[in-house]
């Protein structure tokens, strides 16, 4: 697609809330789960630790 300017550009042939809408949302998602696994990944580690102890007790 052409645009004639970056106004064009950005309101996307008039589906500008769906599109970057559809970005956010994608967006957010990837964020989230980035979040969510590195939380996970902290809480396996913590837990391994706390196991490692436990059995050299």
């Amino acid at each position: 697609m052409i645009w004639e300017s970056w106004d064009a550009f950005w309101a996307m042939g008039g589906y500008a809330l769906y599109v970057w809408g559809s970005f956010g949302a994608t967006l957010a998602c990837i964020v989230g789960e980035v979040w969510r696994v590195r939380r996970q990944r902290r809480q396996v580690i913590s837990r391994l630790r706390r196991l490692q102890r436990f059995d050299s007790q």
